[in-house]
């Protein structure tokens, strides 16, 4: 078997919450081995939130910490100790890539900050995943995902017309911030392979944010214009939207994006005719009518179940999918027949079912490896394996509470 991508490179994960979990998990579904820094003295917010195994609290029970710290382990070091942190230097050592995502300055407040690390391991990678970035005024502000969305512009594009700027309904600044900063290790380390050279990634969440909209901001620089909120619909396909169908609060998605799929919806809904229609012939005229369209759609949509409208249209060649429940999505058979989901046996929960890798490569294996890491789980084999200390030292460090 071919050895996974990132196989032999090691992760000094210093991040918490989701941000940076979300980052190192990337890179530990392509192999690397992620070795988390945690403690006890200021647990990670994700081990305290829910849902949780069984309706039952506790710190390695959260389904959102098990979910975003699959395939790493942990080790708790109180860094408010010298030795704590002397521990950390060797960890930093013998590793490839440093991660954190506290506001900026934190880490060099740590005693952990970059100009530091490069003198112990001149090649490291360390990349600094704040809210705001290393530098500019605002570098210093403490940033959580929830603030990205409005910060960024996001929010002002989102929402229906006549309505006010609303969430985009969850933390995205975080797992796209997440996914940026797994890019940007990727090509740090194709640097170093190609030239041997380390080097310090400053990603700001607030610009990985910014940097989805890219069409609200050209149309304010180029044409001086705020694009309104449209809600479900798009500004040139049409129909684009949800609509409701047989049941309590069930939706189907229907998108026609090109001018050869308007007839064959038109057979799919039994209405050939409906395709000669004058006010509905090509995309401008539908776009023009939309609010007659989708009367017209809805009144057939809400005969019918959103899985019977899916296979009519999917049948004529038409995109069309149900909203689909959290339940739903766990079950599907679909992503249960590609091997998406994972059932780890978790030391303190059991198998729970995760999302696991969202990709298949040819020749490289990639998957899940382990469940997440209860806290602590690994620091005595971390600090013995890794770090070459001796069973009386790591028993000596526990006794002085460097371990906790």
């Amino acid at each position: 078997m071919s050895q996974r991508p990132l196989e032999g490179v090691r992760i000094a994960d210093f991040t918490w919450v989701w941000a940076g979990p979300f980052a190192t998990m990337q890179l530990a579904h392509l192999g690397a081995e992620v070795i988390r820094v945690e403690t006890q003295h200021r647990v990670c917010v994700t081990r305290r939130l829910p849902p949780f195994a069984d309706g039952q609290g506790g710190l390695n029970r959260s389904g959102y910490y098990n979910q975003y710290n699959q395939g790493k382990q942990s080790v708790a070091l109180n860094l408010k100790s010298p030795e704590a942190l002397d521990i950390a230097k060797k960890l930093v050592a013998t590793s490839d890539v440093v991660s954190e995502n506290f506001a900026a300055g934190v880490m060099d407040k740590m005693g952990l900050g970059y100009d530091v690390l490069k003198k112990i391991k001149p090649d490291i990678i360390m990349i600094s995943m704040s809210g705001y970035g290393a530098v500019g005024p605002e570098s210093p502000y403490v940033s959580y995902g929830p603030a990205q969305a409005p910060l960024s512009g996001l929010s002002s594009l989102t929402g229906f017309p006549g309505f006010p700027p609303m969430h985009v309904g969850f933390s995205y600044g975080d797992p796209n911030g997440g996914l940026h900063g797994a890019f940007a290790v990727l090509a740090a380390l194709m640097h170093r392979a190609r030239t041997g050279e380390g080097q310090y990634i400053d990603l700001s969440q607030l610009e990985t944010s910014v940097a989805i909209i890219g069409e609200g901001v050209m149309a304010h620089t180029m044409n001086g214009e705020s694009l309104p909120r449209i809600g479900n619909r798009d500004p040139l396909m049409a129909p684009h939207g949800l609509f409701r169908c047989q049941g309590e609060d069930r939706w189907v998605s229907i998108v026609i994006a090109y001018e050869d799929e308007w007839p064959r919806f038109c057979q799919g809904i039994e209405r050939p005719a409906l395709a000669h229609d004058p006010q509905f012939a090509t995309a401008m005229q539908r776009k023009a009518n939309e609010d007659a369209l989708d009367t017209l759609i809805t009144e057939w949509t809400t005969t019918l179940t959103a899985e019977e409208v899916t296979r009519r249209l999917q049948a004529v060649g038409v995109a069309a999918f149900p909203a689909v429940t959290n339940k739903e999505l766990a079950e599907d058979a679909h992503l249960q027949g590609r091997g998406f989901f994972v059932e780890h046996p978790h030391p303190e929960v059991g198998p729970r079912r995760h999302a696991g890798v969202p990709w298949v490569f040819s020749d490289t294996p990639c998957q899940v490896r382990t469940p997440a890491p209860c806290l602590g789980q690994d620091t005595e084999d971390v600090l013995r394996r890794v770090l070459g200390y001796t069973t009386e030292e790591i028993a000596a460090f526990a006794a002085r509470g460097v371990l906790s």
